[in-house]
């Protein structure tokens, strides 16, 4: 495996690591308030047909982003009316989501543009384009420093440098705010915050609309960005990986990112090679397809070591009077 090869496969994982993260993300503000959020795949969904779909119609990808954040924000305020106003159960409110997503889409999407569910393919100003950095073609040719900048670090979407961006921003606004403090609290013990005068609800409400917002760029960068358009159940699952990275990261937003760029990295070696031999047993490609979902159940079977979740997650709050 020659060096060009090597970081072909790193710029592949780097794309299909974006919305793992940016999922991953979502369900550790959500889960660190105090609210399991099973939906994440079906909020993803959701947010890649109505972001296909509108800038299909529109010719923006900028108004289809806006319009999947909606999406995915007016689901989570639904799973949030289920769970925090209700105080229904938080696992099944989010199947549900899963459920009313994967068949909304195609419902929605073949009476729209009668083509079998999807969305006309995005082209232009509807789709996210890559960003070629300064100098980038220039140093191409540059021996290991310009492959690494000309190929690694350029030439991605602006999504994939702002889903990095937000997993310093997460560190900060978890461990370095007052309102993170809050809310890990909430997750924690939330009769104490209450005690304190600050108000559960609003902030578990902060908390999954954060998570709407975060998984609605996840699902527009899936339809507009890695894609050029919407399919039927285009998320393939990577909610659910989203959240064994979570378990895996053991709700920390660095380690988010690590655990993310691991799926990635997988999938894209998955991605690259037809076929591998590893001591001279040829593996076929299905196993390293299906490598980050074999992860996936190794990591929910709790072989990373004890990964303990906020106290009072999945737990509804009620009030002492």
């Amino acid at each position: 495996m020659d060096f060009m090869t090597i970081i072909q496969i790193l710029d592949s994982t780097m794309r299909l690591a974006t919305p793992l993260l940016l999922a991953c993300l979502a369900g550790l503000f959500s889960e660190r308030a105090g609210i399991f959020d099973i939906g994440l795949e079906g909020k993803m969904l959701a947010a890649a047909f109505v972001s296909a779909a509108v800038a299909a119609v529109s010719g923006s990808v900028w108004v289809g982003l806006l319009a999947g954040m909606g999406a995915s924000i007016f689901l989570s305020l639904l799973h949030g009316l289920a769970s925090i106003t209700f105080r229904g159960d938080q696992l099944i409110s989010g199947v549900a989501i899963n459920f009313l997503a994967a068949g909304l889409t195609v419902v929605i999407g073949q009476s729209w543009f009668q083509i079998g569910g999807r969305t006309p393919s995005l082209s232009g100003d509807g789709r996210f384009l890559p960003i070629n950095w300064p100098f980038a073609e220039a140093l191409s040719e540059t021996p290991v420093i310009g492959g690494i900048y000309s190929e690694l670090i350029s030439g991605h979407t602006i999504l994939v440098y702002v889903s990095l961006l937000i997993v310093p921003l997460s560190w900060y606004v978890l461990f370095r705010t007052r309102f993170g403090l809050r809310l890990r609290a909430v997750g924690e013990n939330p009769a104490a915050v209450d005690t304190a005068g600050v108000s559960v609800i609003r902030l578990r409400y902060s908390a999954v609309i954060i998570c709407g917002v975060l998984c609605g760029l996840a699902g527009a960068y899936l339809a507009t960005g890695l894609a050029a358009g919407f399919v039927k159940e285009m998320t393939a699952g990577r909610g659910f990986i989203a959240l064994a990275a979570l378990i895996f990261a053991k709700w920390r937003p660095w380690h988010a990112l690590y655990a993310c760029l691991l799926f990635g990295f997988l999938e894209a070696i998955g991605n690259r090679f037809q076929s591998i031999e590893i001591i001279g047993i040829s593996v076929p490609v299905q196993f390293m397809q299906a490598l980050p979902y074999i992860l996936t159940v190794v990591i929910l079977a709790g072989f990373v070591g004890k990964a303990v979740p906020p106290r009072a997650g999945g737990q509804p709050y009620v009030k002492e009077r």
